[in-house]
């Protein structure tokens, strides 16, 4: 078995003193792979800047002038949380690079899974606008990469976040032949991702939201994987399944307030690397998005690497969270299940 994996220290030309989203985070990973021996266990792909054709597959046109119009242009911010520095859209373009690199050889069969590591994170970024620290869409741009050059018919994508991945929602709300389900923090930014967004036109039903209250844990977590994710995932039998990765569910995490252990966090992948297995010949690639604590992000991430090697190993250096006590969200998966007809 092997498994991809793309970074670049390039990513870090991209980032901004005190800003939440910076190079440090994938520092932080990069560290914690080396200090463990994962690195040498992966297969190291170079990434290269995806094409403006591959990036306009997602996003529109003056979306993509306005970003490459920042190129060479003094930092600055796009809105109250997104900024570009001189060399963004290169990078930008570069992490869209890393996630297709890792899809081709995952559809090529030169890798059996794999991982992008990749920032900016992208998916707040909608078809025309750049937000919520994301610039361009990594993981839209790879499910319609996966399509248009590789023939696959259906595509899923697990965004696990804890913010709503309202930009990744919109590039398909209308698209039958991808599945787009999101486990996110409600309320919280962007303040999207209500159970009623399923979807539009020949769309409808194939986006699958499911909203969390504050304070949910392992258990609520874990509940909604199993219950809803991956009933949805099964039934629309992708041919690749796509992870949008954050790791801000964590209960360290300082920019929301759901409460999942890094174990938590591991169980939740494994599941869903066993359920890449079952459904489309175990073709997963993962791609970085949130993560602000950076100990949990570098343990997480680590933790992922080894689900995707098929290492039972984990570590949780953290710990649970101090309250095991979580609201009760049986109610709210019920009713996903009966809104999609589940089984």
């Amino acid at each position: 078995m092997i498994t991809a994996y793309a970074t670049d220290p390039r990513f870090a030309l991209h980032t901004l003193e005190m800003h939440p989203e910076h190079a440090g985070r994938l520092q932080a990973v990069d560290t914690a792979l080396a200090a463990t021996g994962l690195a040498q266990r992966v297969e190291m792909l170079p990434p290269r800047e995806a094409t403006r054709e591959e990036l306009l597959a997602a996003h529109t046109h003056d979306h993509v002038d306005r970003l490459a119009a920042t190129q060479g242009r003094p930092a600055g911010m796009l809105d109250l949380d997104t900024y570009v520095t001189p060399r963004s859209y290169e990078v930008a373009r570069l992490a869209a690079g890393a996630a297709l690199a890792v899809t081709g050889a995952v559809l090529s069969g030169a890798a059996t899974n794999g991982l992008a590591a990749v920032r900016p994170p992208g998916h707040h970024a909608t078809p025309s606008r750049a937000m919520g620290f994301c610039l361009l869409n990594n993981v839209a741009i790879a499910a319609r990469y996966a399509q248009r050059q590789h023939g696959l018919a259906r595509v899923a994508i697990v965004d696990i976040d804890v913010h709503h991945g309202n930009g990744t929602q919109a590039i398909f709300y209308d698209d039958p032949t991808v599945l787009y389900v999101s486990t996110h923090q409600s309320p919280l930014y962007p303040g999207t991702g209500s159970l009623s967004e399923t979807g539009a036109g020949p769309g409808a039903g194939t986006t699958i939201n499911i909203p969390l209250p504050p304070g949910v844990g392992d258990r609520g977590f874990g509940a909604a994987i199993d219950e809803v994710v991956v009933s949805t995932v099964r039934r629309f039998e992708p041919e690749l399944l796509l992870i949008s990765a954050g790791f801000d569910a964590h209960w360290a995490d300082p920019l929301a307030q759901l409460a999942l252990s890094l174990d938590g966090y591991d169980a939740a992948m494994r599941r869903l690397v066993n359920l890449a297995g079952e459904v489309c010949r175990g073709r997963v690639v993962v791609v970085l998005e949130g993560g602000y604590h950076l100990r949990a992000l570098a343990a997480g991430w680590s933790n992922t690497v080894r689900a995707l090697l098929g290492d039972g190993e984990r570590d949780d250096p953290l710990g649970p969270a101090a309250s095991a006590q979580e609201p009760d969200i049986d109610p709210l998966i019920e009713r996903i299940r009966k809104l999609h007809n589940l089984p």
